[in-house]
Formats: structure tokens, sequence, C-alpha cells
């Protein structure tokens, strides 16, 4: 159960980021929530459509695009100690500050692996909203797909209070968190086994290659 319900968050994710037009502008506009997601989702869609022969000969190559235009984007220290949750007095500095790089390339693997479902659906984005009051706001969509009835997701996004600058942290698709979702799946697992063994198997999932199915 679990696990379909990442896949699924996982997919929305991978739909927003590569389903909006080429027009955006070319520089990232991390102040603006809403600006910074299209903007991001178009360099993406770019690079994507630009090495789709490489990538085909090359599925490795999906976890460098996510790497180098998504994750700058992507605040996963704040979500990687959210997964942590309760557990996070039971932890020392010395072992969230290894678990929290091997949560990175976990998440880039599974993202690069979700890329390969992508079959042109259209993403329609909600009205931006003023958020000059706000630290976390929800950037709303929907993912169009004919014959199908639309998939409503919000993408959540959060302000770093010194610098200003927004990142995401979160999705949820059809009311399901990706953040809750792993914190469900792992949160046992750091209880029973500990925060060192979670960060060994995230290492390994990581290493896992990309494949189309």
């Amino acid at each position: 159960m679990i696990r379909n319900v990442i896949k699924k968050v996982f997919f929305c994710f991978t739909l927003l980021t590569l389903s909006i037009g080429v027009n955006a502008a070319a520089d990232v506009d991390k102040k603006d929530p809403y600006q910074m997601i299209k903007t991001v989702a178009d360099i993406t869609f770019k690079r994507f459509a630009n090495e789709q022969s490489a990538i085909q000969a090359e599925p490795n190559l999906l976890k460098n695009i996510v790497r180098e235009e998504l994750m700058p984007y992507i605040n996963y220290q704040y979500a990687a100690y959210k997964v942590i949750g309760s557990n996070f007095k039971k932890t020392n500095k010395a072992e969230r500050a290894k678990f929290v790089p091997a949560f990175r390339e976990y998440l880039i693997t599974s993202y690069a692996q979700v890329f390969t479902l992508y079959n042109n659906q259209k993403v329609e984005f909600a009205p931006a909203k003023d958020f000059s009051k706000d630290r976390v706001v929800s950037v709303d969509t929907s993912v169009i797909e004919p014959g199908r009835a639309p998939i409503n997701i919000s993408f959540r996004v959060r302000k770093h209070k010194k610098t200003g600058e927004w990142k995401a942290y979160d999705m949820v698709a059809e009311g399901i968190s990706l953040l809750d979702s792993k914190q469900a799946e792992l949160s046992s697992l750091i209880r029973q086994k500990g925060l060192t063994h979670v960060t060994e198997m995230l290492k390994e999932k990581s290493e896992r290659n990309i494949v189309f199915k």
C-alpha cells in the first residue's frame, strides 16, 4: 500500500516538472514560489527533450538531470529531518549528517526512475496567490490526461527565514503527502534498527540503475 502511494506521488511530481510549456524565463526567481516552479519545470523539460536519445541509450543520465536541475530547488534537508520525525532525539548529529545526503541521493534515484513514465501529460496551474505574508505556500495544479479525471496536486514550498528564498519540500497528490508517506515507510525502521541502518539501506537503493519498463 505505502509503496503504491509513494509511486503515485513521485509520478505526479514528475508530471509537474515535465509538463510546462517552453516560454518561461531562463533565470529562476527563488523569491517567487509560483514562478520558481514553472521556470524549473521549463528548464528540466527542455533538457529532458534535448537529451532524449542519450537517455534512451543510458537511462542513468536521468539522475544527472534530477541532480542538476531539480535538487537545487528542493529543501531535502528539511524533508529528511521531517522523515526522521519523532525519532530525532534518538539520533545524534553525526548520524543525521550522514542520513541527509543519503536521503538526497535516494530522492534523486526515485525521481529519475519516475521520469521514465512520462507520456506527454499536461499540467494546469491554479492562479498564483498573494504570498507576501506567508512562509509556506501550496502551488495547486491539475494533471490532465484524456479519458481520465484530473489529478489534483499541491506542491508545498517553504521560505527560508534569512535568505527569503523558496524551496519545495513536499507534494500532496489527491490527498497523499510524499513526506508523510516516506515518514510512514521509514519511521518504524529508524526506531527499530537505528538511523545508521536506514542510511545504509537508502545508499543501496540510490545506487540502483534506472530502467525503462
